[in-house]
């Protein structure tokens, strides 16, 4: 029996971020929802540049995951993306793979924050780690694939099209849309200045001793 709740004990120091552990089911179903609800607003800060559509999901989703962990923290962006939507849609359709793609985003911060790095410099490298990992898996692997059939389905824009036609002659293979998407539609752009921002934040939300943000 010990040896059960020990290893019970394992498990939820693995899945629980350091901000959640201890904490009663009102005060966690308070936080979700604080964080839920910050990433509902995020939803309506964005701005479009030329091309590039700027936003701070990036941002909000792995910071949810630093902060309430690998459970919580994709639950908690997942609902903000879902609820966001519907209250700011612009007529569009919604689109499931964005909301796991930030959930998923989530689910690598608080992960990757369990690593057992404790030399100096290490907490640059997990955010490093965060970056590169959220978007190969999620702005590629999650976000572009998922954009990449439904326009196959239903037609490209005309945006990208000209894209295609421009500086491919046509040619919409997936690598060639998700380089059009990536570079010349600005989603590179917008996680770049995402990250930037990540690496800035960070060290002043571990200064805030009440988030529990323990990243060497």
């Amino acid at each position: 029996m010990q040896g059960s709740t020990k290893q019970t004990g394992k498990w939820k120091r693995f899945f629980y971020s350091e901000l959640m552990l201890g904490l009663s089911d009102a005060r966690q179903i308070a936080y979700i929802g604080v964080t839920t609800a910050l990433c509902i607003a995020v939803n309506f800060f964005e701005f479009k540049l030329a091309d590039t559509q700027f936003s701070f999901t990036v941002l909000s989703s792995i910071l949810a995951g630093m902060l309430l962990g690998p459970v919580f923290g994709p639950v908690a962006v997942f609902l903000g993306d879902a609820i966001g939507f519907l209250a700011n849609s612009g007529g569009f359709v919604y689109m499931p793979w964005v909301g796991l793609s930030v959930a998923a985003m989530a689910l690598i911060a608080g992960l990757v924050m369990k690593l057992p790095f404790h030399f100096k410099g290490s907490c640059y490298v997990k955010l490093a780690l965060i970056c590169v990992l959220s978007l190969l898996v999620c702005s590629v692997g999650i976000n572009t694939t998922g954009f990449y059939f439904y326009y196959t389905s239903v037609g490209f824009s005309s945006k990208a099209l000209g894209y295609l036609n421009d500086y491919f002659g046509g040619a919409n293979m997936y690598w060639t849309y998700a380089l059009v998407r990536l570079v010349f539609m600005g989603q590179l752009l917008n996680s770049a200045v995402n990250y930037a921002l990540l690496f800035a934040v960070v060290p002043v939300l571990k200064a805030i001793k009440p988030l529990k943000l323990k990243i060497e």
